[in-house]
């Protein structure tokens, strides 16, 4: 029996007691299985501490591509890895069993800049914030600030040189 090469997590990574088919299987599925396990993309660095030396990682992720066609995922190239990802024809299906379509998108890091800086100038105008930040705050930034419950219309603010009624 030949000696197994070990990863320094102690996996047998070259497989070479197993037929060439059967390695070649096995390393599909360690790479998927990496790949679907993962919250963000994996980079190849990733992948191939669980595949032989010899493990042509672009052949394996096409093999696992050709065998995903025709299901509702795919396995993509994003930001220097690959992820599996729903295919764009099933957004309507996923939104209607999960209420997902109803979410408003999350913060920029912008936006929540201004949000922390209206908590901790309240009350403060939007010609106010632009100052402070040394540009314009798009009224837009302010009505999703708003849509999201996270602040609220005040009173007006006196405007300059406003006079003073007797």
């Amino acid at each position: 029996m030949a000696k197994r090469a070990r990863s320094s997590e102690g996996l047998d990574t070259e497989l070479a007691d197993l037929p060439p088919e059967i390695r070649w299987r096995e390393w599909m599925g360690r790479v998927e299985a990496v790949i679907f396990a993962a919250p963000e993309p994996v980079a190849r660095e990733i992948l191939a501490r669980v595949v032989g030396r010899d493990c042509n990682l672009d052949r394996i992720i096409d093999a696992i591509r050709d065998e995903l066609r025709g299901r509702p995922y795919e396995l993509v190239a994003v930001a220097g890895g690959w992820q599996h990802r729903t295919r764009k024809g099933f957004a309507d299906a996923i939104r209607a069993a999960t209420g997902l379509g109803d979410q408003v998108r999350p913060l920029s890091q912008s936006e929540a800049l201004i949000l922390m800086c209206i908590a901790y100038f309240q009350p403060i105008t939007r010609g106010e914030l632009g100052r402070v930040f040394g540009k314009e705050i798009s009224r837009d930034v302010i009505s999703h600030l708003r849509a999201l419950g996270f602040i609220a219309a005040g009173p007006r603010s006196q405007p300059p040189a406003r006079p003073i009624p007797t």
